[in-house]
């Protein structure tokens, strides 16, 4: 296992939710933080400690380049990103517009690409680089048509892991796509789940981000699927 102190690691939309949770479970087990946000005065503090905080726009890429200038020059090393800042505003198949599919992919594949980017020679000079791609199980199978927007950026986002993986391998890099099911989160807080079905907590999520950040480089795991219900492929 990789000891987490001295190990930078920078963190997408970690305002609230997953993103906010991995935070103070990072904090936790002594890693050294930066955080994103679109507005980094909305992060809580509490659980954080003096974690560095910077504005973050996906949407964006010369903040993904700033935010990375930043943590260099502060901290002189970066280790790992957590890709976790998302968006699903509909995209249907029928009646999905122009707008709902650029932003989405935009914010879903594009920022996380352009951080990636940026972060991506740094994590190699490490020698043990992480990516830990908060995706979906969207990014998995197409469960309902009015969301084919959501799970076709969330697909591409699939992509990016694995695309991090290939170039990055030779020098430690290491990209790990988490899938989870519903997330007990602001995104989905209109959603009555069925009997017997459930909302995972964000921090259980935040547990299986740690535990990929952890793994040796000999130990490298490609993707991680979280379920809230029973399917029958995962």
């Amino acid at each position: 296992m990789l000891n987490p102190e001295s190990r930078v690691i920078l963190i997408t939309g970690a305002n609230r939710g997953i993103g906010l949770a991995t935070a103070r479970k990072l904090a936790a087990a002594g890693y050294t933080l930066s955080l994103g946000a679109r507005q980094p005065d909305a992060i809580p503090m509490d659980g954080l400690g003096d974690a560095h905080i910077h504005a973050w726009e996906a949407t964006d890429q010369a903040s993904s380049q700033s935010w990375v200038a930043a943590v260099m020059a502060r901290f002189g090393r970066l280790d790992g990103v957590v890709l976790n800042a998302g968006v699903e505003i509909g995209g249907s198949l029928e009646t999905g517009t122009e707008d709902e599919f650029d932003t989405m992919f935009a914010v879903n594949f594009k920022g996380p690409l352009w951080l990636a980017r940026a972060a991506l020679p740094h994590l190699r000079a490490c020698g043990h680089g992480r990516v830990i791609n908060v995706v979906s199980l969207a990014g998995k199978r197409v469960m309902r048509n009015q969301i084919l927007g959501y799970s076709a950026s969330k697909h591409a986002a699939m992509a990016l892991t694995h695309a991090i993986r290939e170039s990055g391998w030779a020098d430690g890099v290491r990209a790990t796509s988490i899938c989870p099911g519903m997330v007990d989160t602001r995104m989905v807080e209109h959603v009555t789940v069925p009997e017997g079905q459930f909302k995972i907590e964000p921090e259980a999520i935040a547990e299986t981000v740690a535990y990929a950040l952890s793994l040796p480089n000999s130990a490298a795991v490609a993707e991680v699927m979280v379920n809230s219900r029973y399917e029958a492929m995962f």
